[in-house]
């Protein structure tokens, strides 16, 4: 599953880069906007049959490079376009040879200095929602799978980018809010018509980001420099926990830019054994995927399939690492990875350490043979506060740790 935050492409502040295609919580649709020469057209991927394959949707026109596109959990691809000053929202679906589209209803174009853009998708897969971020203050819009056409549901003072879905309700959105010149993340509660609560609060000084977050373990990962003033860097905790927030020296790369995409559900009481999937880039723009879990000091460095939509994919509760890619004869493939050690082998008994859901037999690997990389250094801790969260409205809401001793939090 992957659980990720999205933020604007102009300004990637909270280190969740922009992905080559949208996944459901599910795994079971993917959506992009593919290229047809020139043009651009959505698509959507069903990855839940025994071979993926994909369904074009255009429309009238091209689309124009700005539009997003999200799956929902019936097939459907919500798809965002901004028309005569003002966001349409609609759903697509295919009707033979054609394209249907139903119009769901426009949000008028915010104020100057606002972007309006698509949460990442909600994890009961029914519902999508849409962050219109100001410098001032940020709307979050229920814009699919509500009663008649999009509707504000909550109201955020204060700048603020990214977005991670902390449940499986789809109640609790992690916001990462500028306030007095730094940035926290803060939890909006949109069953109590957008409550806002104090989320990460490692340093008074330092700028907290979620980036990542696993409703099953509680597994939160966080960018922040509260460790080394100065330089943001990737980190791990779990909410409820009363336990520090450490910062893996094995992350920390030189002149590497390591941005997690992917974590692996199911794993109820050992978020340390969570496998994670990460996206590391060279300043060249050249990257590949990093394998780690937070209980190990190390991390796997394996080349990224040749086509992958980039910061793209999704872990099942077994631990198999699922690629989206798009190449040559492929036009639309799942490569699989497994963290060294724990390969697995298809029912034919052939090696899966690092193979291809192909869509066409006898078509080459997308994995490119390529130099691999390896870490294991010390790890470092630094304290913080993650609150904890429930959706029970008979629940307390989340105390910052200054303010209460630690027996009144509920803890893992």
């Amino acid at each position: 599953m992957t659980v990720c935050a999205i933020e604007p492409a102009a300004a990637h502040e909270n280190g969740a880069g922009r992905a080559g295609c949208t996944i459901t919580a599910d795994g079971c649709y993917a959506a992009r906007l593919a290229l047809a020469g020139d043009s651009l057209f959505p698509e959507r991927w069903t990855l839940d049959g025994p071979e993926p394959y994909a369904v074009p949707l255009p429309g009238n026109q091209p689309e124009e490079p700005g539009t997003e596109v999200q799956p929902l959990a019936d097939g459907r691809v919500l798809i965002h376009r901004l028309v005569d000053g003002r966001h349409a929202f609609s759903l697509l679906y295919p009707t033979g040879p054609g394209t249907g589209e139903l119009p769901l209803g426009t949000v008028d174009r915010p104020e100057e200095g606002t972007r309006l853009r698509l949460l990442p998708p909600a994890p009961d897969g029914r519902r999508a929602y849409a962050l219109a971020a100001g410098r001032h203050s940020a709307a979050v819009w229920l814009v699919a799978g509500g009663g008649s056409g999009p509707e504000r549901v909550a109201e955020v003072p204060g700048g603020c980018s990214g977005g991670v879905w902390l449940d499986r309700e789809g109640r609790m959105l992690a916001l990462d809010r500028e306030s007095g010149g730094r940035t926290k993340s803060v939890v909006v509660d949109l069953g109590r018509g957008g409550e806002v609560s104090p989320l990460l609060q490692i340093a008074p000084g330092s700028d907290d980001r979620v980036l990542l977050a696993d409703p099953d373990s509680g597994l939160l990962l966080i960018r922040s420099d509260a460790p080394s003033p100065g330089e943001a860097r990737l980190g791990w905790g779990v909410l409820g926990s009363t336990l520090p927030v450490r910062f893996p020296e094995c992350l920390r790369l030189p002149d590497r830019r390591v941005t997690p995409f992917a974590v692996q559900p199911g794993q109820m009481l050992t978020p340390e054994g969570c496998a994670v999937a990460l996206h590391v880039e060279r300043v060249d723009g050249a990257g590949w995927i990093g394998l780690w879990r937070p209980a190990e000091r190390r991390v796997h460095h394996v080349p990224a399939p040749a086509g992958w939509l980039g910061g793209t994919g999704l872990w099942t509760a077994d631990g198999v690492l699922r690629l989206p890619y798009s190449v040559g004869a492929v036009p639309c493939g799942v490569a699989t990875l497994t963290m060294p050690g724990e390969e697995r082998r298809p029912e034919d008994g052939s090696p899966d350490d690092a193979t291809a859901e192909e869509g066409a037999e006898g078509t080459e690997s997308p994995f490119p043979r390529g130099e691999r990389y390896s870490a294991q250094l010390p790890t470092g801790e630094t304290e913080m506060t993650v609150h904890h969260l429930d959706s029970l409205p008979d629940v307390p809401r989340p105390v910052p740790l200054q303010q209460a001793p630690l027996g009144r939090l509920v803890t893992n």
